[in-house]
């Protein structure tokens, strides 16, 4: 799990169960207004991720893939609310404007965002941004690179908590 620079971070998830532990690690650190971008091919484990950071933030609600529902809200007790975006089935920058993906970054809450490259143009420049691979059937690659200095603070927190120090 090397570090490769103060702003990126890789991780070799040995099993779904250590990939959502790792969620959970991050979910405990998001807060109000955080983009997180989980990127990779289809079965490389964004929504299992999604999972461990929505449980670590504190969703009383299970979470499942937004892929053909395109948008899952999640509350936790405070009434603060976790969007969980998919952006696997559009067309295009136009149909996530058009679904309301602008207003969901202004609501304030966080949002993880799987698929974001087909909409990174509208996308904050600031964010997390995890790009997720399929190394064989029970281990993924993690690779977490922080955009912007909210982000890097935010690594650097998640770095402490995960390997301690």
């Amino acid at each position: 799990m090397p570090i490769l620079t103060e702003g990126s971070l890789e991780f070799l998830s040995r099993s779904p169960e250590q990939t959502v532990r790792l969620g959970v690690r991050l979910g405990e650190l998001i807060k109000p207004g955080n983009v997180i971008c989980m990127a990779g091919d289809l079965g490389t484990g964004k929504t299992t991720l999604a999972q461990g950071i929505a449980r670590g933030w504190g969703s009383l609600d299970p979470v499942t893939s937004p892929t053909f529902v395109l948008i899952n809200e999640y509350r936790r007790a405070d009434t603060v609310r976790l969007f969980h975006f998919d952006a696997f089935r559009l067309s295009g920058v136009g149909e996530a404007i058009h679904i309301g993906l602008m207003e969901l970054l202004d609501d304030g809450g966080p949002i993880l965002v799987e698929w974001p490259e087909r909409i990174a143009a509208i996308l904050p420049n600031e964010r997390l941004w995890i790009s997720l691979s399929w190394i064989d059937e029970s281990r993924r690659g993690l690779h977490f690179s922080a955009c912007g200095s909210t982000y890097e603070r935010l690594l650097r927190e998640y770095r402490k908590v995960v390997f301690g120090g």
